[in-house]
């Protein structure tokens, strides 16, 4: 009888760790949603059937989004991206050039379905905004003229620098001099080209925005200053009602990051993602 009770006290247990392994293994696996699935929403399939996904994209960046004045067509990293996003929903493009200024406006009212513009995601500005998953990261950086004899941030002190109007990059640099105990002035225009052409006619001591952008406007007598601050991430940006959208956006996003389509865009511009800044 003793035997007889061992041998039960022993398989009970047993017993109950097979019929817990049974219960784990027929549990369902989660699995995420493929951007097929994704575009099944209503926000996707009402681009689909209008024919026309319509971007807001920058015209001024060198290698992001630029409208070439020789060819009069748009191209560069986010034009790319923006591109690939089309092909997948199968249907035509319609680029609107927007600014720091203009894109957030031209979500809201509706004239464009999402915005791939140098975005850079703040937590502020998801409040506001849907944003994917970074599809690039930056740093901001400073553009000088070479015979300013600026070769560091603390060169900058008394002097005036030139940024975007609607941008975070004077409030970026503000809170940098306040770190290094140095003033700086500023002065706010519409456009990248604007800027850069402040700086070359020294109305402006040096010209900041993100080192990828400002590569495209270095010139025979301007240089980026050995120096770079606050890493930032770009995302494609839609209204924040429209999340369905978004979520397939970002499913995008992850898959061509992934599978290799980003770093070829990457290379087809002639851009390298920033890994490590000085501040």
């Amino acid at each position: 009888m003793k035997k007889k009770n061992r041998t039960l006290f022993l398989t009970f247990p047993l017993l109950v760790l097979v019929a817990i392994l049974l219960f784990v293994v027929k549990q369902p696996i989660a699995q995420t949603d493929t951007p097929t699935e994704l575009s099944n929403s209503d926000q996707v399939q009402a681009i689909i059937e209008r024919g026309v996904l319509r971007v807001g994209v920058k015209q001024d960046v060198p290698n992001f989004g630029y409208k070439n004045p020789d060819s009069g067509e748009f191209e560069g990293l986010e034009i790319d991206i923006a591109r690939k996003i089309a092909d997948e929903l199968g249907v035509d493009i319609e680029f609107t050039p927007v600014t720091a200024q203009t894109r957030g406006p031209l979500l809201d009212n509706g004239q464009v379905d999402l915005v791939i513009a140098t975005f850079t995601i703040t937590e502020e500005r998801k409040l506001l905004y849907n944003f994917t998953t970074p599809y690039y990261t930056d740093a901001v950086g400073f553009l000088v003229n070479k015979d300013s004899g600026i070769k560091t941030f603390t060169d900058l002190n008394g002097k005036t620098i030139g940024v975007a109007q609607g941008s975070i990059t004077r409030t970026l640099i503000s809170e940098l001099a306040d770190k290094y105990g140095i003033a700086v002035n500023f002065a706010e225009l519409g456009s990248y080209p604007e800027l850069s052409v402040s700086l070359r006619a020294h109305r402006t001591d040096a010209f900041s925005v993100e080192q990828s952008i400002l590569s495209g406007y270095i010139g025979s007598k301007s240089e980026l200053m050995d120096f770079s601050f606050s890493a930032s991430d770009y995302g494609i940006v839609t209204k924040l009602s429209n999340k369905d959208l978004n979520n397939y956006l970002n499913s995008l996003v992850e898959k061509w990051t992934s599978d290799g389509t980003l770093q070829a865009f990457y290379d087809a511009n002639g851009l390298e993602p920033v890994t490590e800044t000085d501040e």
